[in-house]
């Protein structure tokens, strides 16, 4: 028992010096006196007056809160964890240890997830983001690809807390997703996803084939961050070309009787952005254009990280054709990201929204 719990006490250890590091990558007194300044400001008279300022101030106040008072529990968990440890060894009670080893297990989640926020560094890390799902060439294989990646981050979401709104939606000829564009909301959300842009690569026995070949299908992603009010872009209307059409599919009366749906083409780019699942017209547009702005947003920072590539000698391009990911379900099972080469045998936990792996890895070596 004695090896046994002083291998406990030195993993303890290791998680409160992780902890300790944590906390210094946040500048928790930074963060302490930020929280002092938003209280100020929020007892001011006049705080209500601007909606858009007080709603993100009172998100803020949020989530420092919960850094901060997260930061100090997990401090004290080990605290309690090391007199259990102590007791234990005093009382010789050899049936604390599962209890002991339980409680490790979850710190270890709790402060390698911590820890994991404090890589995010980027300029649109912390914000929301918009989700585009592309099927590839291969027709009905590609499309039913499509709708099990769909259902795949919708997982992911569910898993993390995060809110998943459907912006545009065009289903397949026969079954599955041609195309589906969807925006999640949530602390870190672009932080977090932009791990997942790219070209995703399944390899499986085809449902749709009647003489049961093996099937390779491709389909694309594209993650772009939602930004606050205008962002930094000043889009002229010139630029734009504004074009309306009937929406496709279920979704109530106003589909297909009056010309809803929006897409805005970004002229001088040729980025496109439509949508089509609001109720009415002007709100298809705030959409689109909501859309148009993190797809710029997104080219800003994806062409800042091809200079940095640059300069460090390397560039790697996110394009059709060079898959991210591999997605193999027959002859054998495994998902292996090409990136970073971790790779995971159990595809149903993966396509079940377990993606954490795969993000962390991606994050590290960046």
């Amino acid at each position: 028992m004695i090896v046994e719990l002083e291998k406990h006490r030195e993993r303890a250890k290791e998680l409160d010096a992780l902890l300790n590091e944590t906390a210094q990558a946040f500048n928790t007194e930074a963060l302490g006196d930020e929280l002092d300044q938003l209280h100020r400001e929020m007892e001011a008279p006049d705080f209500w007056q601007n909606l858009e300022r007080a709603q993100k101030v009172n998100q803020r106040i949020k989530v420092v809160t919960e850094r901060t008072s997260g930061i100090e529990q997990l401090r004290k968990r080990i605290e309690d964890l090391n007199d259990l440890c102590d007791i234990c060894d005093e009382e010789d009670d050899r049936s604390l240890l599962a209890e002991i080893e339980k409680e490790l297990d979850d710190l270890s989640e709790r402060i390698g997830s911590l820890h994991l926020s404090t890589l995010l560094r980027g300029e649109f890390d912390a914000n929301d983001c918009i989700l585009s799902l592309h099927a590839g060439a291969g027709g009905t294989e590609a499309q039913d690809w499509t709708e099990m990646l769909y259902r795949m981050y919708t997982r992911y979401c569910e898993r993390h807390g995060y809110a998943v709104k459907e912006l545009d939606f065009l289903e397949g000829d026969e079954a599955g997703v041609k195309s589906v564009t969807f925006e999640v909301s949530g602390e870190n959300a672009y932080g977090y996803l932009k791990a997942e842009r790219g070209v995703h690569r399944l390899v499986r026995i085809s449902p749709f084939d009647s003489s049961a070949r093996r099937h390779t299908s491709f389909a694309s992603l594209d993650v772009m961050p939602e930004l606050e009010g205008e962002g930094d872009f000043e889009i002229n209307s010139e630029d734009l070309r504004i074009d309306t059409y009937r929406a496709g599919g279920a979704g109530g009366q106003h589909v297909n009787r009056t010309d809803s749906a929006v897409r805005i083409t970004h002229l001088p780019s040729g980025i496109v952005a439509q949508c089509q699942n609001e109720r009415s017209q002007v709100q298809n547009k705030e959409t689109a254009m909501r859309m148009l702005r993190a797809r710029l947003a997104e080219l800003k920072e994806r062409e800042a990280m091809e200079r940095m590539a640059d300069i460090k000698g390397e560039l790697k391009k996110i394009e059709w054709g060079s898959q991210i990911r591999s997605y193999v379900f027959h002859p054998y099972s495994m998902v292996k990201d090409h990136r970073t080469s971790y790779e995971v045998g159990n595809t149903d936990t993966v396509m079940d929204g377990d993606l954490d792996g795969f993000i962390t890895a991606f994050l590290q070596k960046m």
